[in-house]
């Protein structure tokens, strides 16, 4: 599953004396902090209201100084669920925006085209080509006595004769039996 995440950021800007400074600003400062690694997180302005519901500016200044509020969006690609994105976006963006707090927003899967299924055949694809690459080289030497093929892709325990022991300890195996 692809997800898109979406954080809040409170950046602090100095020296400023309008909110729209503040915002160009914090925006310059927060793409500095991101890029070249990151480059591909999308930064807007962020949306803040009162406890009434009123819509306020997105920066907040007094004594030349503010804080502004930032959305940060990025795709989160092949991940199980969305708390897991969250985690992966938030990591990635926190590791680079230091001592700035961040608050998760939304979560939002994105759509697949047919992707998922194409991409999940993909994947049966090729761990179907391993275990025959797998099956020919068990052909050569066998991972048991019986020369069995396992349902594990191929892979012997360290306890098995054939498999990814050193010779010398093989032959201590094979002594055992």
């Amino acid at each position: 599953m692809d997800c898109r995440v979406v954080v809040e950021a409170a950046v602090p800007v100095y020296d400023v004396e309008t909110t729209d400074e503040a915002v160009r600003i914090a925006i310059s400062k927060t793409g500095e902090m991101l890029n070249p690694d990151l480059n591909y997180v999308e930064i807007a302005m962020g949306s803040r209201t009162s406890p009434d519901g009123e819509e306020l500016p997105p920066a907040f200044v007094a004594a030349d100084e503010a804080l502004v509020a930032l959305e940060l969006e990025m795709s989160v690609f092949n991940v199980e669920r969305e708390e897991h994105a969250a985690r992966i976006a938030r990591k990635e963006i926190g590791q680079r925006l230091h001592n700035i707090p961040l608050k998760l927003l939304s979560v939002d899967p994105l759509e697949s085209d047919g992707d998922e299924n194409d991409t999940a055949e993909s994947e049966r694809t090729d761990r179907s080509d391993a275990d025959e690459a797998d099956g020919a080289d068990e052909a050569d030497g066998a991972d048991d006595a019986t020369g069995d093929r396992r349902s594990d892709g191929g892979r012997a325990d360290e306890t098995a004769v054939g498999g990814d022991l050193l010779p010398e300890f093989e032959e201590m195996v094979e002594d055992e039996r």
